[in-house]
């Protein structure tokens, strides 16, 4: 898989006035992409009532729309404020079972300067799915997606 030509093209066309569509468009293209992410997904966050809110994804449906901070591996991630890599979901005592057909799981963080907006989550069929090149690759675009779009991931401006 070459990651930077996709990390050129998830940015190429982009709608700075429609955020939902730009991450609709990114889970889309994550998906279809990289063959061992089976659901890909963004979270807004609420700080005021320390929520993570389903934005957008792809793959099987989720009864998972609204996450409290410190609940699974994305609540984890909303305390930490860092990635963190499931490498086996069997493992994990902070797991919430989407589907059984999962085996691993990574969320990165995504910040508008300081502040914690967002996260990507995705879900594997493969144990171990996220190796080295998948972290930084992962990581870079939502390093990106927080400098392009991070104001527009703020709960307040998304409108969920």
């Amino acid at each position: 898989m070459n990651y930077s030509f996709l990390l050129d093209s998830i940015f190429d066309e982009m709608d700075a006035s429609n955020p939902r569509k730009n991450l609709n468009r990114i889970c889309k293209l994550l998906k279809e992409n990289a063959n061992s992410f089976d659901w890909v997904g963004f979270y807004i966050m609420n700080h005021k009532k320390r929520t993570l809110h389903l934005a957008s994804y792809v793959g099987e449906k989720t009864d998972h729309l609204v996450i409290p901070f410190g609940k699974g591996i994305c609540g984890q991630v909303a305390d930490s404020g860092e990635t963190y890599i499931a490498k086996d979901i069997n493992t994990e005592s902070n797991y919430i079972a989407c589907s059984l057909k999962v085996k691993s799981e990574i969320v990165c963080p995504i910040y508008h300067g300081e502040k914690l907006v967002a996260q990507l989550d995705i879900d594997s069929h493969t144990p171990n799915a996220f190796g080295k090149n998948e972290i930084e690759f992962l990581e870079k675009l939502c390093l990106q997606i927080g400098q392009k779009m991070g104001a527009e991931l703020h709960f307040d401006k998304f409108g969920l």
